[in-house]
């Protein structure tokens, strides 16, 4: 299998380190340390597209493979035209914790954070 890892210093995306740990964390709270973090963006939601989180052990041969931290995210190559240049984050607040990207493509989001426009 032909996979690609992107080095930090040459990604599309930045994914923070908050991001990649927590990552690492789900893995372990799984049981599992080689289940990677796929994001993906689907067409639908309120503003056009979503963004789709989903841990994973399966890699596909174009999948472009994110790592840092000691974790991995997978993004497709369909989602990465959408994603170009943004920062995945993960946010913990008082009373939520959440995965958040910052997409200087989205022309529009919704309230929720997870549906935008381009």
């Amino acid at each position: 299998m032909i996979t690609e890892i992107i080095p930090m210093n040459k990604m599309q995306i930045h994914i923070t380190d908050d991001a990649f740990r927590r990552v690492k964390e789900l893995a372990s709270l799984e049981g599992n340390s080689n289940l990677l973090l796929r994001i993906s963006v689907d067409g639908g939601g309120c503003s056009g597209f979503t963004y789709k989180y989903e841990m994973t052990k399966d890699v596909n041969i174009d999948d472009l493979i994110f790592e840092g931290e000691g974790a991995r995210v997978l993004i497709d190559p369909m989602s990465i035209e959408y994603m170009k240049d943004s920062v995945v984050d993960f946010i913990e607040e008082l009373g939520s914790s959440y995965f958040s990207i910052k997409n200087p493509q989205a022309t529009a989001k919704c309230g929720c954070g997870n549906s935008f426009a381009v």
